[in-house]
């Protein structure tokens, strides 16, 4: 994770390539996921409204129904631009994404999203003060 990437350097990362091509992977591509990827997600849902408990959700759903079945699913989260973007990320996921396993990683990557925009949100809240 490169700490002096601005929030809009972070919007621009590419999250779908970066769970592609880290869920199978140990080492500098797992860690680019969840640094990079996982701050870069976070900062683009933060910024379209996601709550973290939505994403917190998306994470238990795929723990329990896998990558593949959660991207169909309907209606991912409530904000209808957040929903498509996030199917676009478990899209990207999903072949890579082997049950169990894979399915687990991406579980922990929703995780670790939802936990940096509540981190995010308390930030702002606490200087806000």
């Amino acid at each position: 994770m490169n700490p002096s990437r601005t929030d809009e350097e972070s919007a621009q990362t590419d999250v779908a390539m970066l769970l592609r091509y880290g869920i199978g992977a140990q080492g500098p591509r797992r860690t680019a996921l969840f640094g990079d990827g996982a701050v870069g997600a976070a900062v683009t849902l933060d910024r379209l409204g996601v709550q973290p408990r939505s994403v917190a959700f998306l994470g238990r759903t795929v723990r329990s129904g896998g990558t593949a079945y959660t991207a169909r699913l309907p209606q991912l989260l409530p904000e209808p631009t957040a929903s498509d973007l996030v199917r676009g990320w478990l899209d990207a996921a999903a072949p890579v994404a082997g049950p169990v396993e894979g399915d687990e990683i991406v579980a922990r990557w929703l995780e670790a999203v939802a936990e940096l925009i509540g981190l995010r949100r308390t930030t702002r809240e606490r200087a806000a003060r």
